[in-house]
């Protein structure tokens, strides 16, 4: 079969793309000037190195899949399990959210799942911002409870001293209390019956016709060995190369059309590595002070309190990674209560702003439809300030009765 090029898109910057420059330039003109160090600027952006290629590759594979229909097929199979029902559709969208965010991790959540529901949306006409937000709020709010579900609980496993098990028996509570606050902030304010086109959504009588087969076995392939290496603890970023390098290798061979440069997303590649050399240069210059000053000190239960809500506070201003090492840098050793109340602040809280955390930037470009492969039926404008506002709501309930669980029970 013959198949042509793409038409080439107009390139257009939005407030995203110059928000994402201008922080990257204020990074490097800081680095340029002297205000951070080259020996710890070359330490940040050697830090977030491993994150960037994974934010690179990943996004390739996603785009390729995209384009296989393997969502689709996946969207039809979640679609004939709920049977109409929009409570049982909700049930089974939240378990399965949970459990990947749990068991993989929060960004496996986002890659895996977002173009699943959007595709779900578009067959079966249920409410595609419902859908789509269950996803990015669990990828954040599910991810407490085991160290490999999100890269915060990596980063504080060696100072907090804790193994798989222990780190389960202290965080169970925690996440059992945040996954019923998003159950309920899920259903008030997306899945009521005021949110919803129809009293039951359509299922679809007949899976999608496949257009290319060798390509949809070959991404159903991919995305198997992706699951197993991260099942299997390779790190992230070693496996979206593979499968990006797999699935590369096919579209060279047979599909071409569907390579260009628009797969690469420079948007979250230039504001990753800008936030890690900003956010360090602020802490070299009284950032620290400002820190410790939001903090306070670590005593008793309220230092706990005092961390987490810090630690949501910040993720939501210059994103949850450096937000995490800002305040870790200010606790003093022998607190891992107030580092694991500080774990549930920056994993549940980001969920305001668009780059309050990597998993939420990944959901805000893959849901843009910005990205090539994805049928403008399965794009969804997401109205800013709706995410805000219910974000902000989620993350002052959750974080609050994660922290509640963890010093009480």
């Amino acid at each position: 079969m013959t198949r042509t090029a793409p038409a080439t898109r107009a390139f257009r910057l939005d407030w995203a793309d110059l928000t994402g420059l201008g922080i990257l330039a204020a990074g490097l003109l800081c680095w340029a000037a002297g205000a951070l160090p080259t020996g710890e600027a070359l330490a940040g952006l050697a830090r977030v190195a491993p994150l960037v290629l994974f934010l690179g590759t990943v996004m390739v594979m996603v785009a390729i899949v995209q384009a296989s229909q393997l969502f689709d097929a996946a969207a039809l199979a979640l679609a004939r399990l709920g049977r109409g029902s929009h409570a049982a559709l909700f049930a089974c969208c939240f378990l399965l959210a949970a459990a990947t965010t749990i068991l993989l991790n929060l960004d496996t959540t986002i890659v895996l799942l977002t173009p699943v529901m959007l595709a779900l949306a578009a067959a079966t006409r249920a409410p595609a911002l419902a859908l789509a937000t269950t996803t990015v709020w669990l990828a954040n709010t599910a991810s407490l409870l085991l160290p490999v579900s999100n890269l915060t609980n990596l980063l504080a496993a060696d100072r907090i001293g804790l193994d798989v098990p222990g780190f389960a028996a202290r965080m169970w509570a925690p996440q059992l209390a945040v996954l019923a606050a998003t159950a309920l902030c899920l259903w008030l304010a997306f899945w009521r019956r005021r949110h919803r086109e129809l009293d039951r959504y359509l299922v679809p009588a007949a899976p999608p016709r496949i257009a290319d087969r060798r390509l949809f076995w070959t991404a159903a392939a991919v995305c198997a060995g992706f699951v197993a290496a991260v099942v299997a603890e390779v790190p992230l970023q070693i496996a979206s190369t593979a499968a990006a390098a797999v699935l590369i290798a096919h579209c060279l061979r047979r599909r071409r059309d569907l390579l260009s440069w628009e797969l690469i997303p420079w948007r979250l590649l230039v504001l990753t590595a800008g936030l890690f050399l900003l956010v360090p240069t602020l802490m070299r210059h009284g950032g620290d002070a400002a820190v410790a000053l939001l903090t306070g000190p670590a005593d008793g239960d309220a230092g706990v309190f005092r961390a987490g809500l810090a630690g949501a506070a910040l993720s939501n201003l210059v994103n949850n990674l450096p937000a995490y090492a800002a305040v870790e840098s200010v606790v003093p050793p022998g607190r891992p209560d107030v580092l694991l109340g500080l774990l549930i602040g920056t994993n549940v809280g980001p969920l305001v702003t668009p780059w309050a955390s990597m998993a939420t930037l990944l959901w805000f470009d893959l849901v843009s439809g910005r990205r090539p492969g994805v049928p403008g039926e399965q794009r969804l404008r997401v109205p800013l300030g709706r995410f805000a506002a219910t974000g902000a709501v989620l993350a002052a309930v959750a974080t609050a009765a994660g922290l509640a669980a963890l010093v009480w029970l």
